[in-house]
């Protein structure tokens, strides 16, 4: 797959959220991780089981003013908004940062202003920060051209018959063209 992404959250305070997403976003490939505005120490983290701190960069932001991102890298937000893109209608930018809301609060007036793009996942309610970036994350994943189409029937893929495998290729004599 093409491009990047990170994953980041803005004011998070449970420590099994910061956790669950930190190892959402290690399991599904994050070229790195960020917080802004953090009330929870990454070591105070619970449920990171993959031990991602280990296995990609964390950044951390005191304020949304001091995030920095890889130049050409859009800041997405993920949060239930009037104008907010409905995930399954959105086109993932090739180099993206998806930040998420802390638990009970939206995102930050001073991420929302940054970001290039606002999604929300089309649900009756909120859910949980770490659910809401394995599905975004997931998303991702199906619109980059990660996998096959899907087929028209229902299931998986047919498997290949053996006819329509070609027969290995046989080298032959040179052709040669007559003048």
């Amino acid at each position: 797959m093409r491009g990047y992404f990170a994953v980041g959250v803005d004011g998070i305070s449970k420590p099994m959220n910061l956790g669950n997403l930190l190892r959402i976003a290690h399991a599904f490939d994050a070229s790195f991780f960020f917080t802004v505005d953090s009330k929870v120490k990454m070591s105070d983290a619970q449920s990171d089981t993959s031990r991602a701190g280990g296995h990609l960069p964390i950044y951390h932001h005191a304020k949304a003013e001091d995030l920095r991102l890889p130049v050409g890298c859009q800041l997405v937000g993920v949060e239930i908004t009037e104008d907010a893109i409905d995930l399954p209608s959105f086109r993932h930018p090739l180099r993206a940062a998806y930040v998420f809301g802390a638990e009970r609060m939206s995102l930050s007036q001073g991420v929302l202003a940054r970001c290039a793009h606002v999604v929300k996942i089309p649900m009756r309610f909120s859910i949980n920060v770490g659910m809401a970036g394995a599905i975004t994350l997931y998303d991702r994943s199906l619109t980059m051209g990660q996998f096959a189409e899907r087929p028209v029937a229902t299931g998986g893929p047919k498997p290949r018959i053996a006819e329509e495998v070609p027969p290995p290729h046989r080298w032959g004599a040179p052709i040669a063209r007559k003048g």
